[in-house]
């Protein structure tokens, strides 16, 4: 089984990263391209039998699992020009949200997935969000799987829950870390504890937070009970976290999801141009 990736950024490059590592692939499965091919070259240095391709079409004719990690309004250009070269035998799995399923069936004639990963996927560890596509046989979803079960646990969704079921697992990572760096800043600033001091104990202390959910220890309900004893100090700062965070996260996932809508839309008319 070979496997294609279209796209070497980020989000790319942490999939090939972690098939590799997790086991799921061997580099010589790969065959990758980018539209800067230096940076599929950077990666076929770390993995010398990784392949790179001039194009993607060349991708698609070498490997049946095609990976496509370009932005979101790249996409239908992407497929309208690869699906020529499209046969049964390709899957096409797509990585971004704004994407519909449908709207991936309908630029292409092939079997279709959306597997939307996290950044904590390149530790092989944190979930990525699966929906297959109605072509989709049970091979395609068994092979999905098993490539995904390597690097993550693997979680189905429907379409509604697309954008919010992403917002806590791929854009996770990003809100709690600075949620985290906040924390050794304030410390910084309101002690003489060195920035050094504070980032090793907060993370530190992050990991083993993980850890005790990782083993269900504790749930976190269970876990703040355990902590924050009646009238102490921890009850004292919980008390200034209750008046103060509010309504944050509700306003962050109001935004993401106006800012998801704005994709959609422009998904959607580019879909329609290539379609006219």
């Amino acid at each position: 089984m070979n496997i294609g990736f279209i796209g070497t950024g980020n989000m790319g490059t942490i999939l090939i990263e972690s098939f590799i590592n997790g086991n799921a692939v061997k580099p010589e499965q790969l065959f990758i391209t980018n539209r800067t091919l230096e940076k599929a070259y950077n990666i076929q240095k770390r993995y010398p039998d990784v392949h790179v391709m001039a194009t993607n079409e060349e991708v698609a004719k070498h490997a049946t699992i095609l990976f496509i990690c370009t932005k979101p309004l790249h996409m239908p250009a992407v497929l309208k020009k690869l699906r020529p070269h499209l046969t049964d035998h390709h899957c096409v799995v797509s990585i971004t949200s704004p994407i519909s399923i449908q709207q991936l069936e309908s630029l292409v004639p092939c079997h279709v997935v959306r597997a939307i990963p996290s950044i904590t996927n390149r530790a092989l560890a944190g979930s990525t969000l699966i929906t297959v596509s109605e072509r989709c046989t049970e091979a395609d979803r068994a092979t999905i799987e098993q490539l995904f079960r390597s690097i993550s646990r693997p979680i189905y969704i429907d379409e509604p829950i697309t954008r919010i079921a992403s917002d806590l697992t791929s854009c996770g990572p990003a809100f709690f870390s600075y949620l985290i760096q906040k924390f050794i800043d304030a410390a910084v600033q309101q002690t003489s504890i060195t920035k050094e001091q504070a980032t090793t104990l907060a993370t530190d202390m992050i990991i083993g937070l993980g850890a005790l959910l990782e083993q269900q220890l504790y749930t976190l309900p269970t876990l703040q009970e355990k902590v924050c004893v009646k009238g102490g100090i921890t009850g004292a700062g919980i008390e200034v976290l209750e008046k103060e965070v509010g309504d944050l996260f509700v306003h962050v996932f109001q935004k993401t999801h106006e800012k998801f809508y704005e994709e959609t839309e422009k998904v959607r008319q580019q879909i329609d141009n290539i379609r006219d």
